[in-house]
């Protein structure tokens, strides 16, 4: 069973929860210092994110890790159009163009560049950062889904459908909200790792910063059947250590 409307009202509630839509309006991006580590590093080749300082644009899909991979440099991601990084004097050291085609090529399954993380990096923590007032754009479609069988009391559960021009891991995600209408879990497929590679991301240890409720604890466990994620291995662990608003000029 699914129920269009009634996701659109369970939406209202979700923003609200996390800070309100017109407190949201007023910002022009978020900045955050975020850990990140998991197996997917290990397997990709990567360095983990040791309280990296980013930068997430909250009108337009663009996000900046700062002194990564190496102080002095940032590594930026606009959108599906390009990733590149750059000198701290804004000179362009290298970029590339359509980033997510390029996971299409055998190499990134054996390891993945500096601009390959800044474009799955990019993408997934602007999503993690700007969600659930992402919802609030008049072309994503919500339908509202039945509670999981293991659920003990009802859940708000949503499948959530992006536009194409959305960077995301999948166009069809589930989002799954606790009594508070605060998310608690998102499942997905991250299809530029691979058809396969299906995820229950968990989200908890709020905290309240000027007003907006923000998970600090984020981990990405493996699906194989069914909903039921698998205890390990842990594929991206994310621990945010500060989240600040920067409002728009006049706010």
């Amino acid at each position: 069973m699914t129920t269009i409307g009634r996701g659109y009202e369970i939406v209202k509630k979700v923003v609200e929860a996390h800070g309100g839509e017109t407190r949201w309006r007023q910002l022009e991006a978020v900045e955050a210092v975020i850990s990140v580590r998991g197996f997917l590093f290990t397997v990709k080749r990567r360095p983990v994110l040791d309280r990296v300082r980013v930068r997430a644009s909250t009108r337009e899909p663009k996000f900046i890790f700062y002194d990564f991979p190496r102080a002095g440099r940032n590594s930026e991601f606009i959108g599906n159009d390009e990733v590149r990084i750059v000198s701290s004097d804004e000179q362009v050291l290298v970029s590339r163009r359509q980033p997510r085609l390029a996971f299409r090529h055998i190499r990134r399954q054996l390891y993945w560049d500096a601009l390959d993380f800044t474009y799955f990096g990019g993408y997934a923590n602007w999503n993690y950062l700007v969600t659930p007032f992402l919802f609030l754009r008049d072309d994503i479609r919500f339908e509202e889904l039945e509670p999981l069988p293991s659920d003990t009391e009802y859940l708000p559960r949503l499948q959530v459908s992006f536009p194409e021009d959305i960077p995301t891991h999948c166009q069809r995600q589930i989002f799954c909200f606790d009594r508070n209408y605060l998310l608690h879990r998102l499942d997905y497929t991250a299809e530029v790792i691979g058809r396969w590679a299906r995820g229950a991301h968990i989200c908890d240890s709020y905290r309240d910063f000027e007003g907006f409720k923000v998970p600090t604890r984020r981990r990405v466990h493996p699906i194989l059947i069914g909903n039921k994620p698998l205890p390990g291995p842990i594929i991206v662990a994310i621990d945010v250590h500060d989240f600040q608003p920067i409002y728009a000029e006049g706010s």
